[in-house]
């Protein structure tokens, strides 16, 4: 973890102007907030964010968020920091009679809920810090069977604080005191320091506390991982299967090394189940690397969870390459773990922006190295993402049925593709919202939706709102695609969003979903959409996005705006069919 006075160096530098995206950030906090401030600022350039940041005063917690003139308001952040600290709430607690202690966290979830359904916020991240535990020791272990203690009351807070984030789709929890259970309380907190500053992080601490809540800024800005690459041997099991063969490899929950790897790949099996595309890369034939996955009683991992297999005596980094290439993501989006050093230091210098962490050399520390990195930050969660390996694996099948056929149209026919298009429902909110924190590159103007924003979109009657599905003879993607159109006038709809994955690229549904737009725009009576294209640093696929589907240049617009004439739309050519 990069120190503290180098998180520093970078804030006094800044960002060269224009180079990094910005945000806007406020911090309000019932102590000394300066230094955290300092590492914030420093860690949001290492992540590509220039961050704006309003820091309250000292203790005002309760005005700023209650009080609509206050400066917080004024500032009008992107993402709100609240961290109430443990600190603070001991001392409160010591105040108050047994009956109003064994209502503490309660009444500071009454709170928080008050802050999360305040209309104004609607559209921010509210971000709070959980509670690190201080053991006061007055009942001792005892203490879990007293409401009115404060151990009890603290983890009865950070308890209740999962359930409201649950309830309140603009609330994130930042776990610092996950992060306390890490690092140990000597570490998180110095009493010399609190004692003359009243701030509550140590110096050690505070690039670790700035790093978690950056994984929830970048999360929430479409900026995370989504595959986990894995060597095999010495990395999923110990040995050398083509060397020590089947029998000889290391696994087991016994006592030993293989324990390690047993314990990795439950590790990485959760990974999958949670949504993350797990991929082999391996220099290997490829019969003798899936063996082990087929044959030995130990192996957690299966065939099953690997979305795309490559093992042969190609480079780590071609593999990579043929792996993206398949799953059409970023390689900022993705994790390579490999215990060979030289291996790690090729694909380093080779695809840039890439993850490779650089494994401990004992297969015992993988796992608690790992959860160090918190490599996997999400801003959503759907049943749906349990599927997705299974979605990846079908779509190496298409490319490989692609090689096949010298005629692209002919290759599309084959694929008896078929869509259901409807508006944004109950069912498929969360799927709606999820994809458009997740789109970066298919992303016209990369707007980011909670389930909340996309639900109050659903119940604006004004707003043309719509999802697209597709499947076809391999199996079905599902909710690939949406589009948000949004009234100018009575006669002109703007394309407020439109964002679709990447794992459907290149077989028509660009033209699929414009026809289905005009149609519901005529419909509805207007006579003309404008489409804008908002540049990142990773959506220039779609720059030329408008003008390839006929749309015509807006040359006074002060951005890159298109228009289409519905009057004259003559239906773009698909093979996809509504379902």
């Amino acid at each position: 973890m990069i120190s503290f006075i180098e998180l520093r160096k970078l804030a006094k530098r800044g960002a060269e102007e224009g180079i990094l995206a910005k945000v806007k950030l406020a911090l309000v906090g019932d102590t000394a907030t300066q230094f955290l401030v300092t590492a914030l600022k420093g860690t949001g350039i290492l992540r590509g964010y220039e961050i704006d940041l309003f820091e309250a005063e000292y203790n005002q917690v309760e005005r700023q968020l209650l009080d609509p003139t206050s400066d917080l308001y004024q500032f009008n952040a992107d993402f709100i920091v609240i961290f109430q600290s443990t600190h603070k709430l001991g001392e409160h607690h010591s105040m108050l009679s047994a009956e109003q202690q064994a209502t503490l966290a309660d009444e500071r979830i009454s709170f928080l809920a008050s802050v999360c359904e305040n209309p104004v916020l609607a559209g921010k991240k509210i971000i709070y810090f959980n509670y690190p535990e201080i053991e006061d020791t007055v009942f001792g272990s005892y203490a879990n069977k007293v409401d009115s203690s404060f151990t009890f009351q603290v983890r009865k807070l950070n308890y209740e604080l999962m359930h409201l984030s649950q309830q309140h789709q603009n609330l994130f929890i930042c776990d610092i005191a996950g992060l306390q259970n890490k690092l140990g309380r000597d570490v998180m907190f110095a009493a010399n320091v609190y004692t003359s500053t009243e701030m509550i992080l140590s110096m050690d601490a505070l690039p670790y506390v700035a790093s978690r809540l950056m994984d929830i800024v970048c999360a929430v800005k479409g900026q995370f991982k989504k595959c986990l690459i894995l060597d095999l041997d010495n990395t999923v099991w110990g040995g050398v299967v083509g060397d020590d063969g089947l029998e000889g490899i290391q696994l087991g929950h016994g006592l030993g090394i293989g324990k390690a790897f047993t314990e990795f790949q439950m590790w990485v099996k959760k990974l999958k189940q949670r949504g993350i595309i797990i991929c082999v890369a391996s220099k290997n034939n490829e019969d003798t690397a899936k063996e082990p996955f087929e044959k030995h009683p130990d192996m957690v991992l299966k065939l099953d969870d690997i979305a795309v297999f490559q093992a042969n005596w190609e480079t780590k980094v071609d593999n990579i390459r043929t792996i993206q290439s398949i799953l059409n993501i970023g390689f900022d989006s993705m994790v390579f773990l490999d215990d060979n050093p030289f291996e790690r230091n090729m694909v380093r210098e080779n695809i840039k922006g890439i993850t490779v962490p650089e494994l401990p050399e004992d297969p015992a520390e993988y796992l608690e190295y790992l959860y160090s990195l918190n490599l996997f930050e999400t801003a959503s969660y759907s049943n749906l993402d349990k599927d997705r390996t299974k979605q990846y694996q079908v779509e190496a099948q298409r490319v490989s049925l692609s090689k096949t056929f010298t005629n692209e149209v002919d290759f599309l026919k084959s694929l008896n593709m078929v869509s259901v298009v409807s508006g944004f429902t109950k069912f498929n909110i969360p799927r709606v919202a999820q994809l458009s924190q997740r789109s970066n590159q298919f992303n016209l103007r990369t707007v980011r939706y909670t389930d909340a924003d996309i639900e109050a979109l659903a119940n604006d009657p004004n707003v043309i709102d719509l999802s697209f599905t597709l499947e076809d003879k391999f199996g079905d993607n599902g909710l690939i695609a949406a589009v948000i159109m949004k009234p100018l006038d009575k006669e002109i709809l703007f394309v407020d969003t439109w964002f679709m994955s990447c794992r459907v690229l290149k077989r028509g549904m660009e033209n699929f979903t414009l026809n289905t737009m005009v149609e519901k725009a005529k419909a509805a009576g207007y006579k003309k959409i404008i489409g804008e294209y908002l540049p990142t640093p990773k959506n220039g696929m779609v720059a030329e996005h408008y003008p390839q589907l006929g749309f015509t240049s807006i040359v006074d617009s002060n951005t890159n705006q298109w228009e289409l004439s519905l009057t004259d739309y003559k239906e773009r050519e698909c093979y996809i069919n509504i379902k």
